[in-house]
């Protein structure tokens, strides 16, 4: 799901930018302009229909991830086999079975990565009615706050959008946006980017 978030930060850190190089001249309108931040990602894996996701997506890759374990463990029979036999083997068999162990590491690869491109475009299809869903109730509670800018607290654990926030002028609508998705969100689990991010 990082990844599926990470396509949107270059264009709010792009808005973010613009907030920081307003001219001279309309720095007094800037001074007036209210921001607000929320955790997008921590309103997504709360959100129950999020739990539906991850189970769908267990159902949909199960006969992928089958049939890759039934490769790893076929090449993990024919490297021992290969390993017990070396030493009776003439140099061209023992090429040949080099060559096979190579093209069946090669093709768990490709399955892998095959599986793991899939994985990542149905999680995005699964994704995007709930990140409508979020992106409706943050534009809601913008509204009621008279906001005119809101940031993603951070894209993934170690990578803050925000790097300091003075709270008397910026909001963390977290949790208002939590409830108008009609969710409960532990306000411990909600990072407070005026702190410093932790190193472990």
């Amino acid at each position: 799901m990082r990844q599926f978030i990470q396509s949107f930060t270059s264009a709010v850190l792009g808005l973010a930018l613009l907030v920081l190089v307003v001219p001279a001249a309309q720095q007094a309108a800037a001074q007036d302009l209210q921001v607000g931040y929320t955790d997008h990602e921590l309103l997504i894996v709360n959100m129950p229909e999020y739990q539906d996701l991850r189970q769908q997506l267990e159902q949909d890759f199960a006969g992928t991830q089958q049939e890759l374990q039934g490769l790893i463990e076929e090449y993990q029979e024919m490297a021992e086999r290969y390993q017990r036999q070396q030493a009776l083997l003439s140099d061209e068999r023992r090429q040949e079975r080099e060559q096979e162990l190579a093209q069946l590491e090669q093709q768990i690869r490709e399955r892998q990565q095959q599986g793991e491109q899939a994985l990542q475009q149905r999680e995005a299809e699964l994704l995007s009615p709930l990140l409508q869903r979020v992106d409706a109730a943050i534009q809601e509670v913008a509204d009621e706050q008279s906001l005119d800018l809101v940031l993603r607290n951070q894209v993934g654990p170690m990578q803050p959008v925000i790097l300091f926030v003075n709270p008397d002028r910026i909001s963390d609508i977290t949790l208002p946006v939590a409830r108008k998705l009609g969710i409960e969100v532990d306000e411990d689990e909600i990072t407070d980017p005026a702190q410093p991010m932790s190193s472990n």
